[in-house]
């Protein structure tokens, strides 16, 4: 199990499972900024394709059923998640040796083990084209990833696996002005994150949230709050 908030929508209800606690939490009061930041660390050290995989098929079915509801910030935190868990499927099978011919597709010496990408697909459950466009998607450059993924209106899988297909020889989509390309794509995130949070605490009264937790969480809260306090007393001094 992922260590992080897990998506969850079933014939019972839809909420999301935190993993810390265990306990269901239904979506319409889960904070979606710290849901979605948790989904993006862990899908970050997911080292499993099958695990990614079902992360973007429960995201999928979120985004469905944020449609239906006409929740508009829930289906793109959905859709977000599932680019992502999509992404990392594809990193991880870039991980792993192509083929050279199709004699290569299995081994012939009974082992389970893996020996390229085609059978690690296969066993994650990833059809042809899924894994198709998992590779796509994690061909995108990353800096132009961030960008689209955090952007207002988050592009579709398809839109992704297209951007991708076309940066198989990649050359810079954007003017970075000298910038660590691995920092801009941090600092995408974080403009990302925050323009999520500003708009949930412009629509929520503090009070009533910091009264909603329970007792036994209060203490990991602040330890959560510290952290950021000390990030961004620095941050703020550094930013020009």
């Amino acid at each position: 199990m992922l260590n992080a908030a897990l998506v969850e929508v079933s014939e019972y209800g839809n909420g999301v499972i935190n993993t810390e606690t265990g306990e269901l939490v239904e979506i319409q009061s889960a904070p979606l900024p710290m849901v979605y930041e948790r989904a993006t660390k862990a899908l970050a050290e997911c080292s499993r394709i099958d695990e990614c995989k079902d992360w973007a098929n429960k995201a999928e079915a979120l985004a469905s059923y944020a449609r239906q509801s006409k929740d508009d910030s829930l289906r793109k935190m959905a859709d977000r998640i599932q680019a992502r868990a999509i992404r990392r499927c594809g990193e991880l099978l870039k991980q792993i040796e192509a083929g050279k011919n199709r004699f290569d597709e299995r081994r012939h010496d009974g082992s389970d083990t893996p020996i390229n990408r085609t059978e690690a697909a296969a066993q994650a459950g990833l059809s042809e084209r899924q894994k198709v466009t998992a590779l796509r998607v994690a061909n995108v450059p990353q800096p132009v990833f961030e960008e689209a993924v955090e952007s207002e209106s988050p592009p579709t899988i398809t839109q992704l696996a297209e951007i991708g297909k076309q940066a198989k020889f990649p050359v810079p989509a954007i003017d970075l002005e000298g910038i660590d390309p691995a920092h801009f794509a941090r600092a995408t995130e974080l403009k990302g994150s925050l323009s999520r949070l500003a708009s949930f605490c412009e629509k929520q009264d503090p009070s009533a949230i910091a009264k909603a937790f329970k007792p036994q969480e209060i203490k990991t809260v602040r330890q959560y709050l510290a952290v950021i306090e000390s990030w961004f007393d620095c941050f703020v001094v550094n930013l020009e």
